[in-house]
């Protein structure tokens, strides 16, 4: 056996001087074997370091594989990063494994993730929708008891256990706390495409804001972007208006980088911005960053709890798990108003 090759199950039955069948009873606990056997194999496991093929052996039985199947629409974000914390917090004491990929929001390329992990037979499948996705094909494996679980959007087509933060009375608080210190012209910076769930609900937040305070809804105070350098330029061009907003209130963590880099290059600091979700360094910004926070380990833990209680035996109706946002003011989102416009 060379140094690079993976001990294989004939390598134990050659160790230990017994067939690979005999092996494999031992190892699945699926017959006989006396006691100096089993102690036999098990130290030549240990020696020869063999993994046994979970996976080969969940397809022989007909099983579920002992993972699962994570889709995100970017794995760079750190908002995902930590809902798949939550998921593996949640989930690993109970011998389950995370796989993750990404969908690149892309619908074909979210569907071609899925059956690979379908192919794989994991336990449970968790996804973040693309945005135009269908998952109506989901609905016999769902039936057939595997649970699905969406996260940060729902589904499209089948209707399951949901995750979602509080998007809509997140951002109506963000916006509220700027109109209490003064602001009457905000702008307001979405993720694209519009028709994003979070996104939609996000920018329902601001506008039932608005109206609770008896301000009008300027449509040409909304911008959007989907990177931080068109949020950056959403930005400029909102300052640029005759009659600009005092105030900003980004619609997430990406855009939030791109408007932050546009009032650090034009050297604003009258602007007084609150950002949905929150960001690494916000603290150490000048002034430091107003966020409506997200709790994504939240997400990820109440969506494998959610999952752990479908493995069990739970056959009940589909619930949506709401998790609450909050406000942390950090003194960007308290800057008045420019006098002229109190």
């Amino acid at each position: 056996m060379t140094a690079t090759r993976r001990p294989t199950l004939a390598d134990v039955a050659r160790e230990v001087g017994v067939s690979a069948k005999t092996v494999s009873r031992v190892l699945n606990e699926d017959g006989p074997s006396s006691p100096e056997t089993r102690r036999r194999v098990l130290e030549a496991v240990a020696k020869l370091g063999f993994q046994p093929n979970l996976m080969a052996r969940s397809m022989r039985v007909g099983g579920p594989d002992t993972t699962v199947g994570l889709v995100v629409p970017d794995l760079g974000n750190p908002f995902f990063g930590a809902v798949a914390g939550g998921i593996e917090d949640a989930v690993h004491g109970h011998g389950l494994t995370l796989l993750m990929g990404s969908s690149d929001d892309d619908p074909e390329r979210e569907h071609a993730l899925i059956r690979t992990f379908l192919a794989r037979r994991v336990s449970v499948l968790m996804v973040a929708p693309a945005v135009g996705a269908d998952h109506a094909h989901l609905k016999s494996h769902r039936a057939a008891g595997m649970p699905v679980v969406f996260l940060d959007r729902p589904g499209n087509g089948l209707t399951t256990d949901t995750v979602v933060s509080s998007n809509r009375a997140g951002t109506q608080e963000g916006v509220a706390h700027l109109i209490a210190g003064g602001h009457r012209r905000i702008g307001f910076i979405g993720d694209l495409p519009a028709r994003l769930y979070t996104r939609r609900e996000r920018q329902a937040g601001y506008r039932a804001a608005l109206a609770g305070a008896g301000l009008p809804h300027d449509r040409g105070l909304v911008a959007d972007a989907h990177d931080p350098a068109g949020a950056a330029e959403a930005t400029a061009r909102l300052l640029a208006l005759p009659d600009p907003p005092t105030a900003l209130l980004s619609g997430n963590n990406v855009m939030t980088i791109g408007v932050m880099t546009e009032l650090s290059r034009s050297g604003r600091k009258d602007v007084a911005v609150v950002a949905f979700d929150d960001v690494p360094m916000a603290g150490i910004l000048e002034p430091a960053l107003t966020v409506v926070a997200q709790n994504p380990v939240t997400m990820g833990e109440s969506a494998g709890a959610a999952a752990l209680e479908r493995l069990g035996g739970d056959r009940g109706r589909a619930r949506t798990i709401l998790v609450d946002t909050r406000l942390v003011p950090r003194g960007s989102g308290e800057l008045p108003p420019p006098a002229r416009t109190r």
